[in-house]
């Protein structure tokens, strides 16, 4: 796993973990990463300072560490999601259609779209995005 920095053309950055170095020229070259903010597809690489990597068990246990801060992280963003915005399933789409033309009260949702339906919204200019979803530990 490698640890890349981007931005996007509007000029926002991000990290990304890829499998490899090629995994991630071949992804940004087929535009298939998109910017968390704004769902921008022009993304490339940031400069970066080198990272020296530690050998043998540190390096293990650095991986872990890490690995267990950003599943912290991931699960206070699912509850602070869950907690101020309403679930509105497989209708996530059409929800969001409402909300922007102003068919419905503007308020914070989430749910399931394909990646067919992301695509659309983000070509009608719909900001929404993506956000890995961990199980509930307590399931």
């Amino acid at each position: 796993m490698i640890l890349f920095e981007l931005n996007c053309s509007q000029g926002h950055n991000f990290e990304i973990w890829f499998k490899d170095g090629n995994t991630a020229d071949r992804q940004l070259s087929r535009k298939l990463v998109e910017c968390p903010t704004c769902g921008d597809h022009k993304v490339g690489k940031a400069l970066m300072a080198p990272r020296i990597g530690k050998k043998g068990e540190a390096a293990a246990a650095n991986m872990t560490v890490m690995a267990k801060n950003m599943r912290e992280q991931l699960a206070e963003v699912r509850r602070k999601v869950e907690e101020n915005c309403d679930y509105v399933g497989d209708r996530f789409a059409d929800e969001a259609r409402k909300i922007h033309y102003g068919e419905t009260d503007a308020r914070g949702i989430y749910g399931e779209a394909s990646e067919e339906q992301h695509r659309e919204l983000n070509d009608e200019g719909i900001e929404v995005a993506r956000i890995p979803w961990l199980p509930n530990e307590d399931a």
